[in-house]
Formats: C-alpha cells, sequence, structure tokens
C-alpha cells in the first residue's frame, strides 16, 4: 500500500467523482469527524481518507484482496461492523391475496369509483 497526504478536499472529491465504482464508504463527516470512500479507478484500488482534524489521505492498494482487507480494518476502526440483518416479519404476514373479509365490512372504494 502506498500513501500520500493531501490538503484540499477538493482534490479527494475529485478523484471520487471520476471513479469508476464506489465501493463502499465508511464513516460520516457529521458523526465521526472522518470518512473514507473505497473507490476504483480504472485498475487501481483506491482509499480516499477525509479527516476533519488530521491530515487527508489517499491510498493506492496493490490488488482487490488487500483493498477488501483495509474496508474491513477501517469499519472496525470507526466502530461500523458489518452485521447480519433480521427478518422480523414472515412473508406470510404480507400476502397478495385480500378477500372482503379481510377489510371487515368496510367498503374501499377507488378515485374511478366516485363518478
Amino acid at each position: 500500500m502506498k500513501q500520500l497526504e493531501v490538503i484540499s478536499w477538493k482534490t479527494l472529491d475529485a478523484l471520487k467523482d471520476n471513479a469508476s465504482k464506489v465501493v463502499d464508504i465508511v464513516g460520516d463527516l457529521d458523526t465521526d469527524e472522518q470518512m473514507s470512500v473505497f473507490c476504483i479507478i480504472d485498475e487501481d484500488y483506491l482509499e480516499l481518507y477525509y479527516n476533519e482534524m488530521e491530515t487527508n489521505i489517499i491510498r493506492h492498494f496493490e490488488d482487490e484482496d488487500e483493498f477488501y482487507k483495509n474496508i474491513k480494518l477501517r469499519k472496525k476502526e470507526i466502530g461500523e461492523d458489518d452485521y447480519e440483518t433480521i427478518d422480523y416479519y414472515d412473508e406470510d404476514d404480507f400476502g397478495d391475496d385480500k378477500t372482503d373479509e379481510d377489510f371487515d365490512g368496510y367498503d374501499i372504494k377507488d378515485d374511478e369509483d366516485e363518478f
């Protein structure tokens, strides 16, 4: 990994805007005072590290494995560990087959029915 310190966020923004793919954004400048944008430009894997208090950094990774490994490390540093989503509702609760009994005597009309 190679890294370059930069002063201006405009430099980081220009790289981010020209990225062929933004893979992940870790952190938030509003709450964490730091943010890493992991992106791919052509065949280069980059981390654009924004920081309100310290130096901003552009990191260049040698390969895809090192790139994804550093995404996980940055998430641990900032506290955004991966979590597994939980499915709270059964699919049966949202069935599409509605009958008149489902509405308990209420008559539902569309706008077309009014005329």
